[in-house]
């Protein structure tokens, strides 16, 4: 059996390529999802993976999740901060629901399950973490102020606690997606969306595996020199 890999938000788009693909890796992959339980189900039966049903913007929830998946399954060892949301708006109607909803979910939750997660790798000595960050927090996006601010924070959050764990044997590094081919983006009207893939220099919207494939090199075992990085794919629409 492979490292336990936990992935936030792993049952739809970037986060299902990104358990499929350590799953042929040979990876013993777990699925978090936060809501549409008539696809979690869909996914578990036809991958085989796992999923866990918990809020991981809150706390308790984790630490109550990451105890019955180590029990289920072994120690995790690498973590992939995927789940995310987005309730857009520009600032000046922008709720404070909208506002709080997005943090708490997209950069909160990368606190509450790396923090469930931390003293395990440390004693362990090994851990791979990578936060699935965004080219909205790298250049900003108008309507996205919450959004913006949550995924740049996850790339503030990777430096610092790479700084921390360096010495135990965990790395800790970020992606930053560019506009990849998932429902989301699909349902960005038609003529916005021409708009998009025409500032995309490679001339396409990204694929959930270009995504995934960062994740798994970043996951490797003999990827220990690499932490406190920012791996950008995004077609070259932002070079950061």
């Amino acid at each position: 059996m492979g490292r336990v890999a936990l992935v936030t938000g792993g049952t739809r788009g970037i986060g299902e390529a990104i358990c499929l693909m350590l799953q042929k890796e040979g990876y013993t992959v777990v699925a978090n999802y936060g809501g549409n339980e008539e696809k979690a189900r869909a996914f578990s039966e036809r991958t085989g993976i796992p999923t866990y049903k918990f809020d991981v913007g809150s706390l308790s929830a984790c630490e109550e999740a990451v105890e019955k998946i180590q029990a289920d399954v072994g120690p995790i060892e690498v973590l992939v901060n995927n789940a995310g949301i987005t309730r857009d708006g520009t600032m000046h109607k922008m709720s404070y629901e909208q506002w709080y909803d997005v943090v708490r979910t997209n950069l909160g939750s990368c606190f509450y399950v790396t923090r469930c997660l931390i003293n395990g790798m440390r004693e362990r000595g090994f851990g791979r973490i990578v936060n699935i960050g965004s080219i909205n927090g790298q250049a900003g996006q108008y309507g996205q102020v919450n959004y913006a601010a949550a995924k740049s924070g996850i790339h503030g959050f990777t430096k610092a606690l790479a700084q921390e764990c360096a010495a135990k044997g965990i790395t800790v590094n970020a992606i930053a997606p560019g506009y990849v081919a998932t429902d989301m983006v699909r349902a960005v009207p038609e003529n916005v969306l021409e708009k998009i893939v025409a500032k995309i220099p490679v001339g396409r919207l990204g694929e959930a595996d270009d995504i995934a494939r960062g994740v798994l090199f970043l996951v490797a075992d003999d990827a220990g020199f690499v932490t406190g990085s920012t791996l950008s794919i995004n077609g070259g629409q932002h070079m950061y």
